[in-house]
């Protein structure tokens, strides 16, 4: 099996105790951060990685979304809870390192928590560069490696403990991945230390 199935597998598995994990994110400050993204919406809007469907109650009622997630398991368990109260989601099951949307498709691309876990984040990032519309734009809530030299360095060493249990790294370096994959206009904004960061990214083709 290869890395993408090993991953897609994991989150499968977890599915069922995956809001469990997640309630001390949430009063760590994680729920506060979550609205303010979703905030940051316009126009035909594209979530990332929509898990469970944390994000979800939190749209503007009349926003234009579409959720994918490559976990099925994910994915249903976000159906089972917000499809009735939320009609107008279009929920499917499709992985941002290839995606089947045309080209500039979407407004606002947003993902929360999700490029720690994507094999290839750079070509992630790619597509999602494709299917923004141009002066589209990308907005990331994510934890990423930090830059202090000992904090960096034991994220560094234990990222294989979190990648074993869920595919998750704890060292991604997402602004070097963003402009690896042709994103210039980049703006970040330090939510812990310089571990989460919110990205404003600002599509330019």
């Amino acid at each position: 099996m290869d890395k993408n199935g090993q991953i897609k597998k994991r989150y499968n598995r977890i599915a069922k105790y995956f809001d469990s994990f997640e309630k001390p994110m949430g009063a760590s400050g994680f729920d506060k951060w979550r609205k303010e993204l979703v905030q940051q919406v316009n126009g035909k809007t594209l979530e990332i990685g929509v898990g469970t469907g944390k994000n979800l109650p939190l749209y503007p009622k009349d926003i234009r979304l579409t959720a994918i997630d490559f976990s099925k398991n994910m994915l249903d368990k976000a159906m089972t809870k917000y499809k009735k109260s939320l009609p107008n989601v279009n929920f499917l099951e499709m992985d941002v390192q290839n995606m089947d949307f045309e080209d500039d498709t979407f407004d606002t691309v947003i993902t929360s928590c999700v490029f720690c876990s994507v094999p290839d984040p750079v070509k992630g990032l790619k597509e999602i560069k494709r299917v923004l519309k141009p002066d589209g734009r990308l907005v990331m809530l994510e934890h990423v490696r930090s830059n202090g030299k000992v904090l960096g360095t034991l994220m560094d060493w234990f990222n294989f403990i979190p990648l074993f249990i869920m595919g998750a790294n704890i060292n991604r370096k997402t602004k070097q991945n963003l402009i690896k994959a042709g994103f210039v206009n980049i703006k970040e904004t330090n939510l812990w230390k310089d571990i989460l960061k919110y990205f404003y990214v600002k599509n330019e083709k």
